[in-house]
């Protein structure tokens, strides 16, 4: 059991790492231009990104998961790009309070191209804050990955993956619990240990 929830972990967090990746690179790009450029630019984005944040999630990854297929990673980019909209929306929040900072002025007013400005004072002050995001965001990623793969959807058996081991361990929980114990408890701890990670960069950002 042991050697399945640690094997099992490769897919898990991997499949963790690649949904917060998509999530973050893409949603921070579009919270980038919309905040940055501003105007009806700005508008369609965030409407778009209101109407997908009015879809809940897990039907949006099932619908999203049906195009590729099954699997550890097509489940991780759905996650991911169900993530899109918050990371994108919180970019843009960040990147209009920044821009609004003194030096930033100061910097557009000593005649600084706006590609320049954006890249080198508007982009890195604001990640701060997305860092910390996406640290949280990789603990429910693994909660989502879980749940996807408890109701078979992600890696087939004989892959271990938590969730798909939590799925298997329920047809023997009135004569070994241990075997949906563990898996869960392996998922827990991540969470936990995520939030905490979170926790502690939004102190220091």
């Amino acid at each position: 059991m042991l050697a399945r929830i640690i094997y099992g972990s490769v897919n898990s967090l991997s499949g963790a790492i690649v949904a917060v990746a998509v999530g973050l690179f893409g949603g921070s790009a579009l919270g980038l231009f919309a905040g940055a450029i501003g105007g009806k630019v700005d508008d369609i984005i965030m409407r778009l990104v209101d109407v997908m944040l009015s879809i809940p999630g897990l039907l949006l990854q099932l619908s999203i998961i049906i195009i590729p297929g099954f699997g550890t990673i097509n489940v991780a980019a759905a996650v991911g790009v169900t993530t899109v909209a918050s990371f994108a929306r919180l970019m843009r929040s960040e990147v209009i309070r920044v821009r609004r900072a003194d030096y930033v002025e100061a910097a557009f007013g000593s005649g600084g191209r706006f590609s320049a400005v954006l890249w080198r004072h508007v982009l890195p002050n604001s990640l701060g804050t997305i860092i910390s995001y996406a640290a949280l965001q990789f603990g429910t990623a693994i909660l989502a990955i879980s749940t996807l793969g408890f109701l078979g959807y992600g890696a087939p058996p004989p892959i271990p993956e938590w969730g798909l081991l939590i799925s298997e361990g329920r047809k023997y929980l009135t004569s070994a619990r241990w075997l949906t114990a563990f898996p869960g408890l392996a998922v827990i701890l991540v969470v936990l240990a995520a939030n905490r990670i979170s926790q502690s960069l939004r102190r220091t950002s």
